[in-house]
């Protein structure tokens, strides 16, 4: 018996799903111990099921004929978004299908929900390609970690990112020439908010935290910066002082809380993720007993992805032939947890002051943070005043402070007439 697979979106990720369960046919039967079918694709546009190689009678615009058709055993769903989405995965699941997803919007919006419902049904809901595209980190954190338990975690998780931070660091890009090069190279979408402003990072951290930590986060809004206000300076001042700027997602256990949050971040150059560059992915754990582990490789794309996909695939359709459908889904217990208010989190700060040049005014600074109780590591003055009033760039690494007494000493100083922009602060990561 076959075990019979639809795919709910055939863009890129899907296209190259079609494109591997044909591949790979013979090996993923073996593995499966059933031959694995592509029974249909749920697409409105032709051309792109077409331009993936799947015949005109497999594609459907009608949704019942994927999610009520009793003769599919898996639903793949790589449509993105969460609506319409997330009412074809739960109509998918009540009719008791598995589902594998790639959608760490949905996971991070819904996924305890989900959770919850699948083993209800007694099927199985797996998602490995939603964070890290073929790094299997959540196989690593649902299964070989199991007899550990995690402490910390910090990850490279937006390729777009970290491209453009590598593009800036090494060749003095700015931000948008950055950016211009991500979108020609199809690093980077047309609308780019959603990767360089964090957010994409954070869903992923929501679903990262969700396996790691054990945490019921549905909806949950994590800490989030993007990369918009980092300028060719800030590169050159964190090399100086022997470190480059990564985008990082960070979770961590805190006295019986959770810290969560999604920044930029300057990151020790003897560091490993340091050196992580491109548009690749890597992601850093400390385990209890373990100590430090690194994953890293492709984090975007079609291929990356849809192999974790096509894993998760192959692992669902084992479940099923061998009867035992929701196995993977069992030991996933979910608990509401504190978070650690981000005014709470404790860390090293780069702040980079834009000044006019006038007596008394390193006074002024460095008084306003002594009186929020943020000590001065070291501090370099950049330009000297001349008369064209050009501003100044004064630039302070801080010893570890608390955000809430930083942000107060920013806040004081950023009405003060000799204050020519806004502050730039980087928090400082190890």
């Amino acid at each position: 018996m076959a075990i019979r697979v639809a795919v709910l979106g055939c863009g890129i990720v899907g296209g190259g799903v079609v494109k591997l369960i044909r591949e790979h046919h013979e090996s993923l039967a073996a593995r499966v111990g059933a031959p694995v079918e592509l029974a249909r694709v749920l697409e409105r546009d032709l051309a792109r099921a077409k331009a993936a190689g799947v015949d005109d009678n497999r594609v459907t615009s009608d949704p019942a004929q994927v999610l009520d058709d009793p003769s599919i055993d898996v639903v793949v769903e790589v449509m993105g978004g969460i609506e319409p989405a997330l009412s074809f995965v739960e109509r998918a699941i009540r009719n008791k299908k598995s589902v594998v997803t790639a959608n760490k919007m949905l996971l991070a919006a819904h996924g305890a929900r989900l959770f919850s419902l699948a083993r209800e049904c007694g099927v199985d809901l797996a998602f490995e390609a939603s964070v890290g595209g073929g790094i299997p980190i959540i196989r690593v954190l649902r299964d070989a970690l199991v007899g550990d338990r995690v402490e910390a975690l910090q990850g490279i998780v937006n390729g777009t990112c970290n491209f453009m931070l590598t593009r800036m660091c090494d060749d003095g890009l700015s931000f948008d020439e950055a950016l211009h090069e991500a979108q020609a190279k199809g690093f980077a979408e047309a609308e780019p908010s959603l990767d360089v402003d964090g957010h994409d990072a954070a869903h992923k951290l929501v679903v990262l935290a969700t396996l790691a930590f054990g945490a019921k986060l549905d909806g949950f809004h994590v800490f989030t910066e993007g990369i918009r206000s980092i300028e060719p300076i800030d590169h050159r001042f964190a090399a100086r002082w022997g470190f480059r700027i990564k985008h990082l997602a960070i979770g961590a256990e805190r006295a019986g809380a959770l810290e969560l949050r999604v920044h930029p971040a300057l990151v020790s150059t003897a560091s490993t993720l340091a050196s992580v560059g491109g548009v690749l992915n890597a992601i850093a754990l400390q385990g209890h007993s373990l100590g430090p582990a690194l994953l890293s490789g492709r984090g975007a794309g079609e291929r990356p992805t849809a192999v974790s996909v096509v894993g998760d695939i192959a692992d669902v359709a084992r479940a099923k032939v061998l009867g035992v459908p929701g196995i993977s889904l069992r030991g996933l217990q979910l608990n509401e947890r504190k978070v650690l208010p981000t005014d709470d989190v404790e860390t090293r700060y780069y702040l980079r002051f834009q000044v006019f040049d006038r007596p008394g005014v390193l006074a002024r600074i460095t008084g306003a943070l002594g009186d929020a109780r943020v000590s001065i590591e070291q501090m370099v003055q950049e330009g000297r005043g001349d008369e064209s009033g050009s501003p100044v760039q004064v630039v302070m690494l801080t010893h570890v402070a608390r955000e809430r007494d930083v942000r107060a000493a920013l806040q004081f100083l950023s009405v003060l007439d000799f204050v020519a922009k806004p502050v730039c602060l980087i928090r400082v990561h190890g």
